[in-house]
């Protein structure tokens, strides 16, 4: 990312709207990495409550599934069985993607950090987009594990291509390990989404082993963190006296999105340390709100504050239609992320 200087000697603030990333193609596959926000998960720091047993049977687990896929072949003809498949099932905030990127960490540790694949569900089906598909198989194929966190059964279509690419993997001996995003409070749908899982994947699900992880939210906190929008002086003024910080109306960086592959939205934030928005308004249009839903995680992914000023708060952000219909779980995930990352731009102010 780049500045301009005043005359005055201050340091122009930059618009994600001037910034059209050029990615190449080989970093679309090594930016598949665990987010700065678990860059310290490891299976020693994970805390499993003992209320819960639960927590500690998948932590041995997963423990025993990373010395499996790191072990040595003992030799040239030796009968190597089928890689793990695991998928990690339970209600949000009990700490299934601190394990899972543990796993990835483990893995990539023992064996060199190309050798694992991390990432969301949304950003497997964006590289597939983006690469096409026989080229992500055979660039994932020549990793030793691959993590899909948040897996996401309200598209058939994307469900149906990303049980495809699974298929592939475990074919050619890639271990596959799994979440799924499930809302808290939502009766109910953390207990049956392990069924969910293994019907969508088909073909797959022999080969899958469900591990239970059960629990309390240890964030505490509500689906979604509410933030009241900034003033838009205070917005402007906190951007231009933050070095690394972009400035953006709304509605500029919403159209900008649909001209930047969301393949390429992290890419959008290189260098940034604060996205400060003015106008900030209730999103109307689902196509839009689902590109500004990739760029919340992103944001989330890389720890990056945000200041809003406008006329919404968070919890406006989304119509009641969109909360109540099919993307619902991508929706609250945003309004939640998007809350939290609100609260830590106050905390610069």
């Amino acid at each position: 990312m780049t500045s301009a200087t005043t005359t005055d000697g201050q340091t122009a603030t930059t618009a994600l709207c001037a910034v059209r990333p050029q990615v190449p193609v080989d970093r679309l596959v090594t930016d598949l990495v665990p987010p700065r926000h678990f860059a310290n998960a490891r299976f020693a720091t994970y805390r499993a409550n003992p209320a819960h047993p639960s927590q500690a049977r998948a932590l041995a687990r997963l423990q025993e599934i990373a010395q499996e896929i790191t072990a040595p072949r003992r030799g040239l003809f030796s009968r190597r069985k089928a890689a793990p498949a695991v998928y990690l099932d339970g209600g949000f905030g009990v700490g299934k993607t601190h394990l899972l990127t543990s796993l990835a960490h483990a893995v990539g540790e023992a064996l060199g950090t190309d050798k694992a694949a991390y990432g969301t569900f949304v950003e497997y089906t964006n590289l597939v987009g983006a690469l096409g598909f026989l080229p992500t198989v055979e660039a994932l194929a020549a990793k030793k594990l691959v993590c899909i966190d948040e897996f996401e059964l309200d598209d058939a279509g994307d469900t149906t291509l990303m049980s495809r690419l699974m298929r592939e993997l475990a074919d050619r001996g890639v271990a596959l390990a799994a979440t799924s995003n499930t809302l808290p409070g939502a009766l109910g749908e953390g207990r049956f989404a392990a069924q969910d899982f293994q019907r969508e994947i088909k073909a797959l699900s022999d080969r899958f082993e469900t591990l239970r992880v059960d629990g309390e939210d240890y964030r505490h906190r509500e689906v979604v963190t509410d933030s009241e929008p900034l003033t838009e002086d205070r917005v402007t003024a906190a951007a231009a006296a933050r070095p690394g910080a972009t400035l953006d109306a709304f509605d500029d960086l919403l159209e900008h999105l649909a001209t930047v592959h969301p393949s390429r939205y992290g890419a959008l934030l290189d260098g940034v340390s604060v996205v400060a928005l003015t106008g900030v308004h209730p999103v109307t249009a689902q196509e839009v709100a689902l590109r500004l839903v990739v760029l919340v995680d992103r944001l989330y992914d890389r720890d990056v504050p945000v200041l809003l000023g406008g006329s919404a708060d968070t919890r406006g952000l989304f119509t009641q239609e969109m909360l109540a219909g099919g993307y619902r779980k991508k929706y609250y995930r945003a309004l939640s992320r998007l809350g939290a990352l609100a609260e830590e731009g106050r905390k610069l102010l």
